[in-house]
C-alpha cells in the first residue's frame, strides 16, 4: 500500500504544479486580468489576460473558462502568435477533463510556437512540452523525464527566467522522487528553492518547491527538515486563506503526520483537504486525501472505519478506471476484512482481485493471439505474392523462348549451314542456362536453410521465454494464491476456534506458509525478471548483479550509452545471454570477481564478462556441450552477432559478444 501511495503522491505532485500556476494573492490577479479585459487599449492586451483567466477558472468554473477562451480567440484577430496561444490555453481548458483532447492542442501548440524565437514563445513552448507530457503520464515516467530534459528544460533556458527554470528543476526532482533517487531530487530541488527564493519569494512556484521538498524529505525519511519546509509553505500560504493551493499544502501536511506517526493529526489534516477539494472541483485530490484517510486509520486498528472509506472509493468510482487501482482497492479490502475477522468477506475480495488479475491475462493472452494471427496471415499473403510473381517470370521466360525458336526456324529457310550453327549454339545456351538455373536453386536453398534456422532459433528462444513468463504467472498468481488462501484459512481458525488458539504445531505451519510463498515469490522473479518490464534493460542488469552479489563475491557492472528504445524481445534476450554467462562464472568457474560491461553504439550492442575463476581449456567445448554455451550460441545468432571466448586454466575466463540490437526489426 505505500508504494501506491506514493505514486499517487508524484501523480498528483506533477498534475497539480502544471496545471495551476496562478499569484497567491488570487482576488487581485483576477482584478487585475479583468481591469484589462475592461479598459484594456489594445485587442492584443485583451485577448492575453483572456487567455489567462481560461487557466485561473479551468477548476472553479468550466463554463468561465471556456467564456475566456472563446473571447480570446476574438479578440486574438489575425495575430499568428495569439493564435499560437490560443490552441496552448485550448489545451489549459481541457486539462482536468479530457486528457486526449488536451494532448492533441498542446501538440498543435507546439508546431504553432516553433516558429517564433522570443523569450516568451520559448517559455511557452516549454509549458506545452511538459503539459502534453504530463496528459501522456501512462506512457512512463521515463517518457515524461525524457521530454522535461531534452525539450522543457532547454527551452526554458532559452526564455532566460530563471523562475521558470527553477520550477522545473523542481518537477524534475518530483520524477526523479518517483524513482525513488531522493538524494538527487532534494538536490533538483534545493537549487529550484535558491533560486526562488532570490527571483521571487512569494511566487506560487516557490510554495511548490516546498511542498515538494516536504514529500521527497517524508520519503526519505527525514521528517525535521519536511517539517521546516511545511512551515515555510504555510507561512506563505497564511495571508490568502481562500487559495487554491491549500489542498496540496493539506496533502502534504497529512503525509508529514503519517510520516511522524501522528495518524489522528493524519485524518484532521485529510479532512480539511477534501473540504477544499470538493468546493474547487478537485476529483482525484478528494479521493486520494481519503485514502490517505483509510491509511491512517489503519494503522490507528479502526478497521470499520477504514473499511468504510474503501467502500466509499469504489463506490465513487474515480480511482477504478485503471484495472491496476482496482488490483490494489480490491486487495486492501481482502487485508481489512481479514484484521477485523471477516474471513468470508476477505476470502471473496480476494478471489474478486484474482478474477480482475484473471481476466487482465486472458486479455494480454487474446492480444498475443491477435498478433500471431496478423503475422501468420501477412506470411501467407507475401508468400503467394512470390509464388505468383515466380510464375510470371516462368510465363515471360517462356514466351521468349518460343520467340527465339520461331525466329530461329525462320533462318533456317535460307540456309542449313546456318540452321546447324544456330542449333549448337542454342544447345550450349541452354546447357550454360541449365547450370545458371542450378547453381541459382543451390543458392536459394542455402538461402531459405539458414532462414529456416533462424526462424526455428527464434521460435525455440519465444517459446522458452513464453513458458518461463507462463510458468511465472502460474507459481505467482496460481499456487500463490492458493498458497495464500490456505493460510488465511488457517489463521482464521486460531481466531474463531478456540481449541486451536494456543495450537504451536498450527502457527508453525503457517510459518512455513509464509516461508513457501516468499520462496515461490523468488523463482517467480528468476523465471519472469519483472525489473527488466518495469524499468528496461539497464536497470535490471544491474538488478541481477546486486541479486547474486555476497560475502566472497564481488559483481562489478559497467553501462555505456545503453538507449532505452530497445525492442522489448531483444533486451529480454540480451538479458538472458548476461544472465547464463553471469550463472557460468559463478558455477562452473567459482569466481571471486566478475567484470560486466554493457554498452551501445548506434545499432551495435557490445557485452563483455570476465572473471578471476578456475578458467579450463577451449578446446573441450569441441567434443562437450554444457555450461549452456549452445543456448548462448543460439541466441547471439538469433541476434546476427560474434561470440568469442578466451580461457585460461586458474587465470579465468573473457566473453565477448557483439550484437545487432535492431535484428528483429
Amino acid at each position: 500500500m505505500k508504494s501506491y501511495l506514493f505514486y499517487l503522491l508524484i501523480f498528483f505532485a506533477l498534475n497539480a504544479s502544471a496545471q495551476q500556476q496562478v499569484p497567491l494573492n488570487e482576488k487581485h490577479h483576477v482584478d487585475s486580468l479583468e481591469t484589462v479585459l475592461k479598459y484594456g487599449r489594445t485587442d492584443s492586451s485583451k485577448a492575453l489576460a483572456s487567455f489567462m483567466l481560461v487557466e485561473y477558472w479551468k477548476f472553479k468554473d468550466t463554463t468561465k473558462s471556456k467564456t475566456f477562451l472563446m473571447r480570446g480567440r476574438q479578440l486574438a484577430g489575425g495575430s499568428p502568435y495569439l493564435k499560437a496561444l490560443s490552441s496552448f490555453y485550448e489545451g489549459q481548458y481541457y486539462f482536468n477533463w479530457d486528457k486526449g483532447k488536451a494532448s492533441a492542442a498542446f501538440v498543435k501548440a507546439q508546431k504553432a510556437l516553433a516558429t517564433f524565437h522570443t523569450p516568451q514563445a520559448y517559455g511557452k513552448l516549454a509549458a506545452a512540452w511538459y503539459n502534453y507530457a504530463i496528459m501522456n503520464r501512462g506512457k512512463g515516467y521515463e517518457f515524461i523525464t525524457g521530454i522535461t530534459i531534452q525539450k522543457v528544460l532547454p527551452y526554458a533556458e532559452k526564455a532566460g527566467d530563471q523562475t521558470m527554470v527553477a520550477f522545473y528543476f523542481s518537477q524534475l526532482a518530483t520524477i526523479l522522487m518517483n524513482n525513488y533517487q531522493f538524494a538527487k531530487a532534494d538536490d533538483y530541488n534545493k537549487k529550484a528553492i535558491v533560486l526562488l527564493e532570490k527571483q521571487d519569494h512569494q511566487s506560487t512556484n516557490l510554495l511548490f518547491a516546498y511542498l515538494n521538498g516536504v514529500s521527497i524529505n517524508c520519503y526519505a525519511g527525514k521528517p525535521r527538515i519536511a517539517k521546516t519546509l511545511l512551515q515555510k509553505a504555510k507561512i506563505m500560504l497564511a495571508p490568502f486563506p481562500g487559495s487554491l493551493n491549500y489542498t496540496l499544502y493539506y496533502y502534504n501536511e497529512a503525509l508529514y503526520y503519517a510520516t511522524v506517526g501522528s495518524y489522528k493529526e493524519t485524518i484532521s489534516s485529510a479532512t480539511k483537504g477534501m473540504v477544499l477539494a470538493t468546493r474547487y472541483n478537485q476529483k482525484q485530490m478528494q479521493q486520494q486525501l481519503l485514502f490517505r484517510s483509510y491509511e491512517a486509520y489503519l494503522n490507528l486498528k479502526e478497521y470499520a472505519q477504514a473499511k468504510k472509506i474503501l467502500l466509499s472509493i469504489i463506490e465513487d468510482g474515480t480511482m477504478l478506471t485503471s484495472a491496476n487501482d482496482k488490483l490494489m482497492l480490491y486487495g486492501e479490502l481482502a487485508k481489512t476484512n481479514k484484521m477485523m475477522g471477516n474471513y468470508n468477506d476477505a476470502y471473496d475480495w480476494q478471489n474478486r482481485r484474482q478474477q480482475l488479475t484473471d481476466s487482465m491475462h486472458n486479455k494480454q493472452v487474446e492480444v498475443k493471439i491477435n498478433e500471431l494471427e496478423t503475422k501468420y496471415r501477412t506470411a501467407k499473403s507475401q508468400k503467394r505474392i512470390a509464388e505468383l510473381q515466380a510464375k510470371n517470370h516462368q510465363t515471360e521466360l517462356k514466351s521468349k523462348n518460343e520467340k527465339l525458336f520461331n525466329w530461329l526456324l525462320g533462318s533456317g529457310c535460307v540456309s542449313l549451314l546456318a540452321i546447324l550453327t544456330t542449333v549448337l549454339l542454342n544447345a550450349r545456351s541452354n546447357r550454360q542456362l541449365a547450370v545458371q538455373k542450378e547453381i541459382n536453386y543451390r543458392q536459394q536453398l542455402h538461402e531459405l536453410e539458414q532462414k529456416q534456422q533462424l526462424r526455428i532459433a527464434k521460435a525455440m528462444l519465444d517459446g522458452e521465454e513464453n513458458e518461463r513468463e507462463r510458468v511465472a504467472r502460474d507459481l505467482h498468481d496460481g499456487l500463490g494464491g492458493m498458497l495464500a488462501g490456505v493460510k488465511i484459512g488457517l489463521s482464521g481458525l486460531t481466531s474463531t476456534k478456540d481449541e486451536f488458539a494456543q495450537d504451536k504445531d498450527l502457527f508453525r505451519i503457517i510459518g512455513q506458509l509464509d516461508t513457501s510463498v516468499t520462496e515461490l515469490r523468488r523463482i517467480a522473479r528468476n523465471l519472469l525478471p519483472e525489473t527488466l518490464l518495469k524499468f528496461g534493460l539497464e536497470v535490471a542488469l544491474k538488478d541481477l548483479c546486486e541479486f547474486y552479489m555476497r560475502d566472497g563475491l564481488h559483481i562489478d557492472f559497467q553501462a555505456f550509452h545503453i538507449e532505452k528504445d530497445i525492442p522489448l524481445n531483444i533486451q529480454l534476450n540480451i538479458y538472458r545471454i548476461v544472465q547464463e554467462l553471469l550463472f557460468n562464472a559463478i558455477k562452473h568457474a567459482h569466481a571471486n570477481n566478475v567484470l560486466i560491461q554493457c554498452s551501445q553504439n548506434d545499432s551495435i550492442f557490445f557485452i563483455t564478462v570476465e572473471d578471476d575463476g578456475a578458467g579450463f581449456d577451449t578446446k573441450i567445448l569441441k567434443d562437450r556441450k554444457g555450461m549452456g554455451l549452445a543456448n548462448l550460441k543460439n541466441r547471439v545468432s538469433y541476434l546476427k552477432g560474434k561470440f568469442e571466448l578466451r580461457s585460461v586454466i586458474n587465470e579465468g575466463t573473457t566473453v565477448n559478444i557483439e550484437l545487432n540490437s535492431h535484428a528483429d526489426a
